[in-house]
């Protein structure tokens, strides 16, 4: 995005949550500012407003106030995202798929876990190629697991979210 597009497309405000939605680590208040082009006190206001919606958490970071996303805010919305986009069946196969796909790893690395895969990583027999390979392995072995987790959650909770939802359009 160009930044007389940025500037155009979005508000300030607008500019601070899209910046706020990428975060990977905590930031300041002056750097979400800067990142978004606008006031601190732009930055600041929006970013309170988004603590009180329960969006963001503050925190320290180097002594100044920063902003990370919440957590278990962002499960949840993850959660009720699959469940709007998908059918319990779908999500049945998406399960059955990662499932699939983890006990391949198994089989191809002969690891019961990520853990034992991991700990394969300190053998002293391995090539650097082979390390590199591995730590491939280890990072999309923990990947499918992430899924794996949300989808079970997801279909845990799919009924109620259903009925919930179907409640607030008012269709009960």
């Amino acid at each position: 995005m160009t930044q007389k597009t940025w500037k155009q497309d979005m508000s300030g405000r607008e500019r601070v949550r899209y910046v706020v939605e990428l975060l990977e680590e905590p930031k300041t208040v002056d750097d979400i500012a800067d990142e978004a082009e606008v006031s601190r006190a732009t930055a600041d206001d929006e970013l309170e407003r988004l603590k009180s919606d329960d969006w963001v958490k503050e925190t320290i970071v180097d002594g100044k106030k920063a902003y990370d996303l919440n957590p278990v805010r962002m499960l949840f919305d993850e959660i009720t995202d699959l469940i709007e986009e998908n059918s319990r069946e779908e999500l049945e196969d998406k399960l059955t798929e990662l499932e699939e796909e983890r006990e391949e790893l198994s089989q191809e690395h002969q690891a019961n876990s990520l853990q034992e895969l991991r700990e394969s990583l300190a053998d002293e027999n391995l090539s650097a190629e082979e390390i590199r390979e591995r730590r491939d392995v280890a990072e999309t072995w923990e990947a499918v697991d992430s899924e794996l987790r949300l989808i079970r959650h997801s279909l845990r909770m799919y009924d109620d979210v259903v009925r919930l939802s179907s409640v607030e359009r008012g269709h009960q």
